[in-house]
């Protein structure tokens, strides 16, 4: 499979280049040359089939002709240690809780598929002894996802960038007591400066001479792609729980909470594959640059503002260009024939902090079900925008006690703490402060 940029004007790629350059000479983002269909026995056995075999069987339509299949089933029985199951919230609507992971959060999907990606081609391209700088942006999840995927992994270093004052202090915890191969970067700004900071470097050619750099953002197709899996496995999951549901052939609807727009890219690629997703619906919070498109067929990236749900407190989604390119057939078609062709697919929603508050008060007492903010968006627009004879499932991306201060205040309640998120706060806070402008990245990089 070759892997060509989004803006068309960089040398096509190999997976490994694809994976380890993380973005394309032109700035652009690798995407695939070909989107395989899965076979429609795939489809007719998924029920009846482990999330394991489910990924691995995605995860050959994705990267089976760059890497050895029994290498990849390692990879993605090593990544999947954990469940991702689905929960009834109520009638027709279901939960997908993807924060079951290490760090309780769904990242840990793609942080670990390429940490573990990424450790294969080092090792298969006899450059064992050549570090690779992995370089993260986060506004929250990405952060204690990718420090702990990658942590003690041989051969790479791994920077986190991330926004002061404006990630949980538990978030915080996740990813800057670690030490080792992990070093956290307070930036004085927001998370567009952090991410503006790693594109930034990657085009840097002094920088690139002298270090090899990568990227473990959702721009990193080792990254969002394998996010893919978790939306076969709900489906199997719905199949499953409701056959005298599905006999009747009703509409399954995903509903995604988006920030930088990898997690609903990569369900976006599995509706490609042929999963049998009828619409999807993009749960935004205050930041509604996405929301406005869908409306108005005009991408107007803005200033992200800081809200309740941080994680995804972006105002220019990276992953938006990929979801352009993937519905105008890679530029074949007008931005207004692109726009329709998206419109008809995915609807939008955007709410403020105080309707996120009530979402997660009046869920919590209705139903008994805790919402952290970021799901909150996801419910929220489901509940809303589900149709007749439909069948509804939203992300809870994160485990709420993951934004335990917010979550208490808002439900009057106290949200457990569970044993593996309580040892992170036990260490000591290690980070390097630095300002939002790139000649001290660059030179904080070069001293290292």
């Amino acid at each position: 499979m070759k892997y060509y940029s989004t803006n068309g004007k960089a040398p096509m790629a190999s997976l490994e280049k694809a994976v380890v350059k993380g973005l394309a000479e032109d700035r652009g983002l690798y995407m695939p040359e070909e989107i395989y269909k899965l076979p429609k026995a795939f489809f007719d056995n998924i029920a009846s089939m482990s999330f394991q075999d489910i990924a691995y069987n995605v995860a050959s339509n994705f990267f089976g002709d760059d890497v050895d299949l029994d290498a990849l089933q390692d990879i993605v029985f090593d990544t999947l240690q954990f469940d991702c199951p689905v929960v009834e919230v109520e009638k027709n609507i279901y939960s997908l809780e993807l924060f079951h992971g290490p760090t309780l959060a769904f990242k840990d999907v793609g942080a670990r598929f390429m940490a573990r990606l990424l450790q294969y081609f080092i090792n298969s391209s006899g450059k064992s002894g050549d570090t690779v700088n992995v370089l993260v942006a986060t506004s929250g999840d990405t952060g204690s996802a990718v420090a702990n995927g990658f942590l003690g992994v041989d051969g790479i270093h791994v920077y986190v960038l991330y926004p002061k004052g404006k990630v949980s202090p538990i978030q915080e915890c996740q990813f800057t007591t670690l030490g080792k191969n992990i070093t956290a970067v307070e930036v004085d700004g927001v998370f567009d400066d952090c991410q503006r900071l790693v594109k930034s470097a990657f085009m840097d050619d002094e920088l690139n001479v002298k270090m090899r750099l990568t990227s473990a953002n959702s721009i990193n197709v080792a990254r969002f792609l394998p996010q893919a899996f978790y939306y076969f496995n709900a489906y199997a999951r719905i199949k499953s729980l409701t056959p005298h549901l599905l006999t009747l052939a009703p509409e399954i609807v995903m509903c995604v909470p988006s920030g930088n727009f990898g997690n609903i890219c990569s369900a976006l690629f599995g509706h490609q594959m042929g999963l049998p997703i009828s619409r999807f619906i993009a749960a935004n919070n205050a930041n509604d640059v996405f929301f406005n498109y869908l409306k108005t067929g005009i991408y107007e990236p803005k200033a992200s503002v800081q809200t309740l749900a941080n994680a995804m407190d972006v105002g220019d989604p990276s992953n938006f260009a990929r979801i352009i390119n993937l519905y105008s057939q890679n530029g074949a078609l007008s931005p207004e024939e692109t726009h329709a062709a998206i419109t008809s697919l995915i609807s939008g929603a955007t709410y403020s902090d105080e309707q996120i508050a009530q979402t997660m008060r009046q869920c919590y007492k209705d139903t008994g079900y805790v919402l952290d903010p970021h799901g909150a968006c996801g419910y929220r627009a489901l509940k809303e925008q589900l149709r007749e004879g439909e069948i509804g499932v939203f992300c809870e991306t994160a485990h709420p006690a993951k934004f335990k201060e917010k979550v208490d205040a808002i439900l009057g309640a106290d949200v457990a703490i569970p044993d593996r998120l309580a040892a992170f706060m036990r260490g000591e806070k290690q980070s390097v402060a630095l300002s939002c402008e790139f000649a001290d990245f660059k030179s904080f990089l070069l001293s290292r």
